[in-house]
This record gives C-alpha cells, structure tokens and sequence, in this order.
C-alpha cells in the first residue's frame, strides 16, 4: 500500500488485499521519485494521491475498512516521503472542518482513526524526559472525544514490558487492570 501517490504506480498499489485483521488500513503515500524536485512533482502526486484515496475509499468501504493515512515527518525519518505534514494528509481527504483546539493545536478529532506516541527527543516512551506531557495530550484526546488506537512508535530505552510501566499507570488512575479490562467486569 505504499504507492498511492506514485504516477504511474497505480496498478501496483490496487491490489484488492482478502485478508482482513481489522477494519483498518495505513494507506502509505509513497515517496518522492530519486532525483526529482518535490516542488516540481508535487501537484502531480497529490492528483495521483487523492485519485489513489478515491479509488480506495470504494474498495475499502466495500470491505467495510477504514483507510488511514500518516503524514511522516520528512526533515528526521524520511526526507523523500510524500505526506509530510497533518494539514496536507487531513486536505487530501476532507479539506473541511479542521477542529482548532488549545492554544490553537489543530486536531481534526473526528477524522482521526490512530495516534502514534513517543517522547521528543529520542523517540522513547511517553513517561521519559522529554518535551511532551502524555498524561496531558491523552486527557485532552479524551476530552475531545477521541476513541481510536493509540500505537507506540518509540525505542524503548531498556526492557520493552518495563518500559511499559507508562501504561500501567495510566490503566491503574482509570480504574483498569493492567489487561485494559474494567476491575468492576472482573
């Protein structure tokens, strides 16, 4: 699914996939051909993208999925990648309603089928030291309404289940177990 907008790559990226884990799919953008302008090709690859999502939405929604799209930071993980910034993913599929909330941090909520987490810098786990106040953002996404995944995009700093201690304790001030299950359905 990493073609979407490739010109010329439409063919290879709409394979209808069978398989179906979950109802969710990433939809990768691709990335800017080797040695050409991004400026120079940008126009044609958003027309190819947003005619790739178009042509997807169909087939997803014939499967009864959900396409998701991730903008990836192109100045630290991938400099050619096509989708770079949250605006440009949330325009090419719905140029509308882009919720402005706190301190004007644009979060299209309703939009929103998954969250990837780290700690910046260093890309550790959300309890580190670090720019970002987790038990903040995840109060505010539940303010806000948001009921999608959560993914943990970091490198654990030592042993993974250790370094899940994070969640522990935000399971733990919700009132869960460490399973994620209510200890009032226990």
């Amino acid at each position: 699914a990493g073609l979407r907008a490739a010109p010329g790559k439409e063919v290879e990226g709409a394979g209808k996939r069978r398989i179906k884990v979950c109802g969710l799919i990433h939809l990768m953008a691709g990335r800017v051909p080797p040695g050409t302008d991004r400026a120079t090709v940008a126009g044609e690859m958003e027309t190819t993208f947003i005619e790739n999502l178009r042509y997807a939405s169909d087939l997803l929604a014939q499967e009864d999925m959900i396409g998701l799209v991730e903008p990836i930071n192109n100045r630290i993980t991938d400099p050619s990648y096509y989708l770079n910034t949250p605006h440009q993913g949330k325009a090419d599929i719905s140029p509308q309603n882009l919720l402005q909330r706190r301190r004007s941090i644009p979060i299209p909520v309703p939009s929103l089928g998954h969250i990837q987490i780290a700690q910046v810098p260093g890309r550790h786990e959300p309890d580190s030291p670090g720019e970002l106040n987790f038990p903040y953002i995840f109060e505010l996404l539940e303010s806000l309404g948001y009921t999608g995944y959560v993914g943990c995009e970091y490198a654990p700093k030592g042993d993974t289940l250790e370094g899940l201690g994070w969640l522990r304790s935000y399971w733990e001030s919700r009132g869960l177990q460490h399973s994620g299950t209510s200890k009032a359905a226990n």
